[in-house]
């Protein structure tokens, strides 16, 4: 008998994996915090015995040698990844075992294309193959995407996603399950993936990179790759030096005084609260960015890298969850934090800042209209499905540096949803811009009155 356990790591969008028999399992791309892995194991009872990497990772901190360390299991990464640290150097056809009593062997197989080191593994069962860990390659109705290595190699590595998904096709049984790291929100994918489990033989009709021929599969994946964020680029050479244990210890506490003097330094100050409460009363400067939505991925996209970062909370709970998810893109240590809310936030004699909230409808009822400006933050790929007639245009991701080209006049900000249009909201009410926060979805933007146009 065999189990095998996912581990969500849903801010994200990725999955990591403990697998294994009685006594002994493997991690498979375990994330930076590496307790929750730990505690998995403690609940099967089982000794994790390896720690397997499918690829040195672009999206996020990885916690496997630290996880290696602290349960003295063998660390296995592929041969062809450069790392400054002692590991098991994993190649195409190797076999280790996972629990020789039920009969578990996990088998390498290289499957580059996300990256040109990218490996496999299938989890063996008496030796027939009973579930697959893909990685960043073979993904629920989609393969991880090939242009975060280096664009020169893009389309070479888009060729190799395409064999790579057929050799695991015509390998594997059709009953093997196939257990992807992304895919579920990550940025990681080449588009989203839809559905939470699938096998082998459902991709082999499902899978574009199944079921187009090698030329229309590479055309259609090069031209929906979506935009890169931006603190992709430390991720890498962090994770093949060697990624320093993790301190989840709370941070430094700041008063009031403090948080005003770090506005001043230029540091930023995060708002966790959510967008509803931070719209109705907030510090002046502060930026806003959900606990409860894709907080790791966007703040670490938008920050300027290795810039202090104070974070306020409404509670302790909420601030630990925000440093446990800051860690896993390596935001290590917040320079200081405090819980409440902004009557505790302001210096003696200083009120909250604030801004309105607003619907589609609202916004139909003033626009056009002279002095009002549309500004959407949605990426590219978004915008061209549908745009506001009139509308101004930079994504979130970018509009911390192009503020200037926001034009005069009160400024409606939308997004797709409402979490990105509150951090946009947040970053031009800092810059002292009078904003309105559009809380509302998109696709309710015809049947508000408004025009919508395609790019």
């Amino acid at each position: 008998m065999f189990f095998v356990d996912t581990i969500e790591v849903s801010g994200l969008g990725n999955r990591s994996y403990l697998a294994g028999g009685e006594r002994t399992a493997v991690a498979v791309d375990p994330p930076r915090d590496v307790d929750q892995v730990i505690a998995a194991a403690a609940r099967r009872g089982v000794r994790i015995a390896q720690v397997v990497e499918t690829h040195v990772h672009n999206d996020y901190v990885t916690g496997g040698l630290e996880l290696a360390r602290l349960t003295g299991a063998a660390y296995l990464v592929p041969a062809g990844a450069r790392v400054s640290f002692a590991r098991v150097p994993v190649h195409d056809g190797d076999r280790t075992r996972i629990d020789t009593a039920a009969g578990l062997t996990l088998r390498a197989l290289a499957t580059p294309g996300h990256t040109p080191h990218h490996t496999s593994y299938a989890l063996e069962e008496n030796g027939t193959a009973v579930a697959v860990f893909t990685g960043g390659s073979l993904l629920i109705g989609t393969v991880g995407r090939p242009d975060l290595v280096e664009p020169r190699l893009t389309e070479q590595l888009a060729r190799a996603q395409h064999a790579s998904a057929h050799r695991l096709a015509a390998e594997l049984p059709d009953g093997t399950a196939v257990l992807p790291t992304h895919g579920f929100g990550s940025f990681c994918s080449s588009s989203r993936a839809e559905g939470g489990d699938t096998t082998i033989g459902k991709e082999k009709v499902s899978n574009e990179a199944l079921t187009r021929d090698v030329d229309d599969f590479v055309a259609g994946l090069l031209a929906g790759l979506d935009d890169i964020p931006a603190y992709y680029t430390h991720m890498g050479p962090a994770n093949a030096a060697g990624p320093a244990p993790l301190d989840l210890t709370p941070p430094a506490v700041a008063d009031a005084g403090e948080i005003a003097a770090r506005l001043a330094a230029g540091e930023w100050v995060v708002d966790l609260r959510n967008r509803v409460a931070f719209a109705a009363g907030h510090v002046s400067g502060s930026f806003n960015f959900e606990a409860e939505g894709q907080l790791a991925t966007y703040l670490a996209w938008l920050i300027p890298w290795g810039r202090p970062v104070t974070l306020l909370a409404e509670s302790p709970e909420q601030l630990a969850t925000a440093q446990r998810e800051l860690v896993r893109v390596g935001i290590d240590r917040p320079a200081a934090a405090a819980t409440g809310d902004p009557g505790g936030w302001v210096r003696e004699g200083e009120a909250p800042a604030s801004f309105p909230r607003a619907t589609l409808t609202d916004l139909a009822g003033r626009y056009p209209a002279e002095g009002v400006v549309v500004l959407d933050v949605r990426r590219g790929s978004e915008r061209a499905g549908g745009c506001i007639e009139g509308s101004v245009h930079i994504p979130v991701h970018l509009l911390h540096r192009r503020l200037d080209e926001v034009p005069a006049g009160q400024v409606w900000v939308h997004c797709a949803g409402g979490m990105r249009a509150a951090i946009a909201a947040s970053l031009l009410d800092a810059a002292g811009r009078e904003v309105v926060a559009v809380d509302d979805s998109f696709d309710a933007a015809e049947k508000a009155g408004l025009t919508v146009r395609t790019v």
